[in-house]
């Protein structure tokens, strides 16, 4: 059996996020637009991966762009979710092209941890606005909840080019959304409740994406 996890010392040194200033001071930084001064002198601390440690926000945006997925990534935004954010979130861990907020337009942003500053966000105004734009793109809209007629992700067909569209834990997708969604898909889940957190769904969904895909 494992042993009892003990209190941490207080005399353990407490490690900052990111990194400390560009090692040799300013003689020695990169040669390269992509860095920020700025952050050469006095270090980063921002969640990103080590390849993006120093770039300037715009930089790596940019990059990001050049190597999106092709799926997207839709929330129906009708009572004010708190799961969008963490949604957000997930959409910029795995790449995906864009996230659309269909419905109302604010939106809790603490869930996205700033990630929503690397991450394309549009907005529509309600579902016929959204289908209307996914039918303009030709991509189909794939629906994702545990409604009858839906059918398990793991025998799901998921399009290369689509749109994921979540709705919130409970509710679901409204019926004006499951009627613009060329299929419906569910997560087979094998506790005692009916539905897992609008987030959670997510990231499950944008994983097998991209576990067939990316």
């Amino acid at each position: 059996m494992d042993a009892a996890p003990t209190d941490p010392d207080p005399s353990d040194p407490v490690l900052p996020h990111g990194v400390g200033p560009w090692p040799g001071g300013p003689d020695a930084w990169p040669d390269d637009p992509r860095y920020d001064r700025e952050l050469l002198a006095a270090g980063d601390t921002r969640n990103v991966v080590d390849a993006y440690r120093y770039w300037r926000m715009d930089a790596i945006v940019a990059d990001l762009d050049r190597r999106r997925h092709r799926f997207h990534v839709a929330i129906e935004n009708w009572q004010h979710d708190m799961n969008i954010g963490s949604i957000v979130r997930s959409a910029n861990a795995f790449l995906a092209a864009e996230v659309h907020i269909v419905g109302r337009r604010r939106w809790n942003r603490r869930g996205a941890m700033v990630t929503d500053r690397y991450q394309h966000v549009r907005h529509h105004e309600d579902v016929a606005a959204f289908a209307a734009w996914a039918a303009s793109e030709q991509l189909p809209v794939i629906a994702i909840d545990n409604v009858e007629g839906s059918v398990p992700l793991d025998r799901a067909v998921l399009p290369e080019r689509c749109v994921l569209l979540f709705g919130q834990e409970g509710p679901g997708l409204s019926p004006e959304a499951l009627a613009a969604a060329s299929a419906v898909v569910e997560i087979t889940q094998y506790g005692s409740t009916r539905s897992i957190n609008a987030s959670a769904a997510g990231a499950v969904v944008m994983y097998e994406w991209c576990r067939r895909w990316a």
